[in-house]
């Protein structure tokens, strides 16, 4: 399992759109300048555009489909080398689902945030065994991640090999679990942990008859998001 991966199912429909908001504009605005500040916006629209797409799973080629948008305009947008129209802006905000001013606005940042069991959406393996919950929000560029995670009993999660550097530092908080790497098994009981470098496959196991919970801490040797 590589629980690093935010959920790639769509993007939730958003709730409440304000009446400026892009989907509510016309398709065929003029392509004016998206903002009287010119050059400084570009950067500002890039790191956004970047954190947004990153946070819902989509690759360039992926993101210029949904909004008509090319590939390499999308990336020259990234980068911070091209400050788009309104038009464009309009377009990549709809195929984010996300208001206008999400994509123009700086973020300030916080000294708290909360994440609130009840907003929580967790990733499932194909037979719904294994649930992975990110306990960090993805807006951010990052080196470490944390995770909460369950394996039902007899339950089994096969990971492929993470980047180069990445390491895995893994404790058991309810039932047992079992490791797998490089052909060795190591037993886990509540309370234990395990740390190791997991940029080889491979596997969680629970041998026993009550759910595992475990929590999961990633670190990776380059920032992602």
């Amino acid at each position: 399992m590589s629980p690093t991966s935010p959920p790639k199912k769509g993007t939730p429909r958003r709730r409440g759109a304000a009446p400026d908001e892009p989907h509510t504009r016309s398709s065929d605005a003029p392509e004016t300048a998206g903002a009287e500040e010119g050059p400084d916006l570009a950067p500002t629209v890039g790191a956004n555009l970047r954190r947004l797409r990153s946070a819902r799973g989509l690759s360039l080629e992926k993101l210029a489909q949904a909004s008509g948008v090319s590939r390499a305009m999308l990336g020259q947008i990234e980068l911070g080398k091209s400050a788009p129209t309104i038009n464009v802006l309009w377009k990549i905000a709809r195929a984010l689902d996300v208001t206008f001013s999400a994509l123009i606005t700086a973020r300030v940042a916080s000294g708290t945030t909360v994440l609130r069991e009840a907003d929580a959406r967790r990733l499932r393996s194909a037979d719904g065994s294994f649930t992975s919950r990110a306990l960090f929000p993805f807006d951010e560029p990052r080196r470490v991640e944390f995770y909460e995670l369950e394996l039902a009993p007899k339950g089994v999660e096969r990971a492929d090999p993470h980047p180069a550097g990445t390491s895995e530092n893994l404790v058991v908080v309810e039932g047992r679990v079992e490791i797998e790497l490089h052909g060795e098994i190591t037993s886990l009981g509540t309370g234990d942990a395990i740390l190791f470098e997991a940029d080889a496959p491979h596997l969680y196991r629970n041998p026993g008859s009550e759910k595992a919970r475990m929590f999961l801490v990633m670190t990776y040797a380059d920032s992602v998001g």
